[in-house]
């Protein structure tokens, strides 16, 4: 037995040298094989693991499906945003970055074997229900989720539309689960949404960051321009879980000069050594048509403000950051989420993909987004929100390696965020969503009061209840 083993080992050291080099990111791998030799005594150590398995296992496996297994592994083992990407799971990355996919509308990642949501994506069914990032998702329907891996867990949320799904999920601060039913749906992002607020103010929300999320940024600051010169100017990126950078890039090449630094990457490869500025080479992708040449000349000064909070992350913080350092725009609300990783989509042979972290993000002062995100310039709480979770809180994040205090400041946050509680007669369910840019969304109203010259409340009071639980009575 151990002679047939150390057989199989020894082969199958071979084939996964072979596979190395015969991947479809093959000019990167042979570099790096070259540059650091195989470890021949780990991969005997898995060859063997392999052959034990092949051999003794109680049911027959297939070689694809460890194999996968495997690569799947290495990946989740390595930081929350590293991930083999089966050949369903790419698809829908790819469909996904056109603004159109099936689902329940929520950014997720794994944690302690249980599925976390990083944010709901606004007007899904996840929206809707009240979902909230930190909320940890234990059952879905009647199946525990402990166990299972991240793309086993998506597989089992996704299904046709107008099909139900049952969720029960755990929330920081709550005493027990509770359940939440939704409704499959087409999940149709509607990247940028606008309103004219009153004469001279206006709101631009971007939801999220994908293929076309530029022209269509241009396209509603065209209307809104066509209704009279802007006094000011909100621009929305709470809950904006990210997306395209080319798209954050085009977004604050809108608002910036033109060549002025929007972000650079930095990591191990000269691949990964990046500057990006607001020309169109670096936010047009297959296009020779630059969609902000015919911007409304205004939009390059009229004055900003950039709302984001603990939902705000990776391209949303990029632009937030490049806006902020240019002094291009007071930024408020909370803490962002600090997702400043670089995840580069590496297809293998068999239409499936790794995506891998390759670098960290620096804002155009060289502050690294990473494990800290973007610090308002006027902090705004959201008497609304519930305490978040934040790319710190993620089991083996990425560290940020400018900051040792980042950490100890986030612990206080934390603190603080845990320390506040329901008010009383509250309910154990999650509460309606508050609809951004209304008479009732405080961040909004303030930044509102900021580009009018007008006082800006930080925190709102919080309103009386009577023991039973409800308002008081106005007389």
């Amino acid at each position: 037995m151990g002679n047939k083993l150390k057989q199989i080992s020894l082969v199958f050291i071979g084939v996964i040298a072979g596979i190395m080099l015969s991947l479809n990111f093959s000019a990167v791998a042979q570099r790096e094989v070259a540059r650091f030799p195989l470890p021949v005594d780990e991969l005997r150590a898995f060859a063997e693991v392999f052959g034990a398995i092949k051999s003794g296992y109680v049911e027959p496996v297939e070689d694809k499906k460890l194999i996968s297994g495997a690569i799947n592994g290495m990946l989740s083992d390595l930081d929350p945003h590293s991930a083999y990407l089966d050949a369903d799971a790419f698809k829908e990355l790819q469909v996904g970055t056109q603004g159109e996919f099936g689902g329940l509308g929520i950014e997720v990642s794994m944690e302690d074997g249980f599925v976390k949501v990083v944010s709901p994506i606004e007007d899904t069914p996840a929206f809707r229900a009240g979902l909230k990032p930190g909320d940890l998702i234990i059952k879905i329907d009647d199946t525990s989720v402990k166990g299972m891996n991240l793309n086993d867990a998506v597989k089992r949320m996704r299904g046709k539309p107008k099909t139900s799904i049952r969720l029960t999920v755990v929330r920081k601060g709550d005493e027990k689960p509770f359940e939440v039913t939704l409704q499959r749906d087409v999940i149709r992002v509607q990247s940028v949404r606008s309103k004219l607020i009153e004469p001279g103010y206006a709101w631009v929300r971007v939801a999220q960051f994908q293929e076309h999320t530029g022209e269509n940024l241009v396209k509603h600051l065209d209307t809104l321009y066509k209704q009279g010169p802007l006094k000011g100017l909100v621009l929305d990126l709470r809950n904006d879980p990210g997306g395209l950078l080319n798209g954050a890039v085009g977004i604050s090449s809108a608002f910036l000069q033109s060549k002025a630094l929007v972000v650079s990457t930095d990591g191990r490869t000269e691949e990964a050594k990046r500057k990006f500025v607001a020309s169109p080479e670096d936010y047009l992708r297959g296009s020779k048509d630059d969609y902000l040449r015919g911007l409304p000349a205004g939009v390059k000064t009229v004055p900003m403000v950039v709302l984001v909070n603990a939902g705000s992350a990776s391209a949303s913080e990029i632009v937030a950051g490049a806006l902020q350092d240019h002094k291009r725009a007071t930024i408020m609300g909370t803490q962002t989420f600090g997702k400043g990783s670089v995840q580069t989509i590496l297809p293998l042979g068999n239409s499936t993909a790794i995506k891998l972290t390759t670098a960290r993000y620096y804002t155009p002062s060289g502050r690294s987004i990473q494990a800290k995100g973007i610090t308002p310039d006027i902090m705004v709480d959201d008497p609304g929100a519930q305490p978040r979770m934040r790319e710190a809180d993620l089991v083996k994040h990425l560290t940020n390696e400018q900051e040792k205090v980042a950490a100890e400041k986030m612990a206080a946050e934390k603190a603080k965020q845990a320390s506040l509680k329901p008010a009383p007669g509250s309910s154990d369910q999650p509460p309606a969503p508050i609809e951004f840019a209304s008479d009732k969304d405080f961040q909004f109203l303030q930044a509102m009061n900021h580009l009018k010259g007008l006082p800006v409340q930080t925190a709102q009071a919080p309103q009386a209840v009577d023991p039973k639980g409800a308002p008081p009575k106005k007389n």
